[in-house]
């Protein structure tokens, strides 16, 4: 169990049926009146975000999450196939219950796999991944006089904005969790 006066950020809990997670929090406690704590809260499966204010002395019991590595492995249809890398147990994940960070995987890459009680609700790629650029367009000699960026197509077929000096061919470090080009491998 875990009180209402106990929270932190990152901490997840079950309410009214669903898990949650605090992403905000504020004990507030005014000049009149009882000490309240101030939230935001994400519902871990369904994504939504709300506010909530609690009496520090609510309990909920505790939610524990697994995160668990796997490989990517295949997609086909609407489903993505991972790997746990010690039973080589394949695991189907719905194509709904990925991020939009995952257009950067491919094959091979590890992912965390969240899970609620056997149930797979969600991937988290890796923070940061190497990619090759398949396409985009020459830069222009002389042209940096600002930070002018260009369109790059990677090997997973995802888009990104790059610097000009960047060629076809090149290996990338992107962020995924932004979505941006961060250096050259």
């Amino acid at each position: 169990m875990v009180s209402a006066g106990d929270f932190r950020n990152g901490v997840t809990f079950e309410m009214d049926g669903a898990v949650v997670q605090i992403i905000e929090f504020q004990h507030v406690k005014p000049g009149k009146g009882a000490a309240f704590v101030r939230t935001k809260i994400r519902n871990v499966i369904a994504g939504s975000v709300v506010e909530r204010t609690f009496n520090p002395s609510d309990k909920f019991p505790t939610a524990f999450i697994e995160r668990k590595e796997m490989a990517y492995s295949y997609s086909d249809g609407g489903l993505y196939y991972f790997m746990d890398n010690e039973t080589y147990e394949m695991v189907p994940v719905n194509a709904d219950d990925l991020p939009e960070s995952f257009q950067f995987v491919k094959e091979d890459f590890v992912c965390k796999i969240l899970s609620y009680k056997g149930n797979v609700f969600g991937v988290e790629p890796p923070t940061t991944v190497t990619l090759q650029v398949t396409q985009t367009d020459p830069g222009f000699r002389g042209d940096t006089a600002t930070n002018v960026t260009k369109p790059a197509t990677l090997e997973t077929g995802a888009v990104i904005k790059v610097p000009l000096f960047i060629e076809e061919g090149e290996l990338l470090i992107v962020d995924t969790r932004t979505g941006e080009y961060s250096s050259r491998a």
